[in-house]
């Protein structure tokens, strides 16, 4: 047999190439399957990208959520704010309220009690007209008056003073008097007493107009009222 009908298979392999041709193809297909970096960052990207409205998303409605808990927050502290405003208003108005009913109970309390000395005061100054009063008498007289006006009680009325209809009451005209530019009280027949601005009796007087005024003088007023109711 020659040696050009030998099998190929036969042949002796080389040093190094069946095992370098394997090399050379497992080169080949690494390279084939590593990504290139390329590929990889647009991969990320890409990724990256698509999860990012997400994010945002969630961000932007714990955000709404916590400006409506603020502003929810702030409408309650306004309405209580306003309860207490209208409550203190409240509870100033009602002591104010306790403290006028306070005061005028006291005033009606006093009014009630001094009232009827107000006759025992006309009998001191009747007393007192008719010349001095008794060591004994005078010094019960003084503190009488003295605790009365501790509790209030003032005595108004005196000649000269402008007649006033709220606190005088008028018993008579006596004539016109060319002294006086208006209604004075002439004469006092009993002291006015009031306690505070309240009037407790008023002062009972006889007073004069001023001069052309035209009122009728008390015998004027007698006169006419005995034409009108002639005697039987």
């Amino acid at each position: 047999m020659t040696e050009s009908a030998k099998d190929p298979s036969q042949d002796p392999v080389p040093e190094g190439g069946a095992h370098a041709n394997g090399d050379v193809a497992g080169e080949g297909a690494a390279d084939q399957a590593v990504p290139s970096p390329g590929a990889e960052g647009q991969s990320t990207e890409g990724q990256s990208t698509e999860g990012q409205p997400e994010a945002d998303s969630g961000l932007d409605s714990g955000f709404e959520s916590g400006a409506d808990e603020l502003t929810v927050t702030k409408m309650e502290l306004e309405e209580r704010t306003l309860d207490l405003q209208r409550l203190q208003a409240e509870f100033l108005n009602y002591k104010r309220r306790v403290d006028r009913d306070r005061e005028l109970i006291r005033e009606n309390a006093t009014y009630q009690a001094l009232s009827p000395i107000t006759e025992v005061l006309d009998n001191i100054d009747r007393a007192r007209e008719h010349g001095p009063l008794d060591e004994g008498f005078r010094a019960v007289a003084e503190q009488l008056e003295r605790v009365v006006a501790g509790q209030g009680l003032v005595r108004f009325g005196a000649p000269g003073d402008a007649f006033d209809p709220n606190v005088h009451d008028a018993l008579s005209h006596m004539g016109e008097d060319a002294e006086v530019s208006v209604t004075t009280v002439k004469v006092v027949a009993k002291g006015g007493y009031r306690i505070g601005e309240r009037v407790v009796r008023a002062a009972q007087v006889l007073v004069v107009d001023p001069a052309g005024s035209g009122a009728p003088s008390s015998e004027g007023e007698s006169d006419q009222a005995t034409e009108q109711n002639p005697p039987e």
